[in-house]
């Protein structure tokens, strides 16, 4: 999810009621898929940076995502 901090203040009352109602309701067979999707997406994107860098997806991940 993408924050969207700079229209907090525009959001009209009683739309965070709906928003809650909807994640309730949302599939766990959903969920997994959109983990899968952004998952691969990240990925993607870690490969595509170290090849930039001339570094392996490996090697940049592991700078990138210390414990």
């Amino acid at each position: 999810m993408v924050s969207d901090d700079h229209n907090f203040d525009r959001r009209r009352p009683g739309r965070s009621g709906h928003r809650r109602q909807g994640a309730r309701q949302v599939r766990p067979a959903g969920v997994t898929e959109m983990v899968v999707e952004l998952t691969l997406k990240l990925a993607g994107a870690v490969e595509r940076a170290a090849a930039e860098q001339g570094v392996t997806a490996a090697d940049l991940a592991d700078v990138w995502f210390v414990d």
